[in-house]
């Protein structure tokens, strides 16, 4: 149960990660604004590196599996430093869905358990769609 418990390095981390999307999103809502999309970047990867420490993130960013996601996700933040938000954002997303495709399951059976939202992803059609992937979840 070491591995689960919240230590202050790990609330930063998570802080960081949420203002991260945070910003990002906001970056979107105004017409791919590129400060606040570069801003969203740095905030997401700092906190995934807080949250989960210096050598699990590079042993994770290396994967041989996930080396394409990293790529891509590396080459869309350039996009977006240099001036072209919407194709780095295009190349960024491509790279997440690659990078955290393996967490997709796990974080179907988190949904399912919310308790506001939660009954809508336990309808018969929602739920036979999760079912799929329920065998191949990620411990995390």
């Amino acid at each position: 149960m070491a591995g689960f418990e919240m230590n202050d390095w790990k609330k930063i981390g998570l802080g960081l990660t949420g203002f991260g999307v945070f910003f990002s999103f906001l970056g979107i809502i105004f017409f791919f604004d590129k400060g606040l999309l570069a801003i969203g970047n740095i905030l997401f990867i700092s906190g995934v590196i807080i949250t989960i420490g210096i050598k699990s993130s590079i042993q994770f960013f290396t994967k041989r599996t996930n080396l394409k996601g990293t790529i891509s996700f590396g080459v869309g933040f350039f996009f977006v430093i240099i001036g072209w938000p919407v194709i780095g954002m295009a190349i960024e997303s491509y790279g997440f869905i690659i990078l955290f495709s393996g967490f997709w399951p796990t974080l179907a059976v988190f949904v399912q358990k919310v308790p506001v939202i939660g009954w809508v992803f336990q309808q018969p059609f929602i739920r036979s769609f999760f079912e799929r992937y329920r065998g191949k979840r990620v411990p995390v």
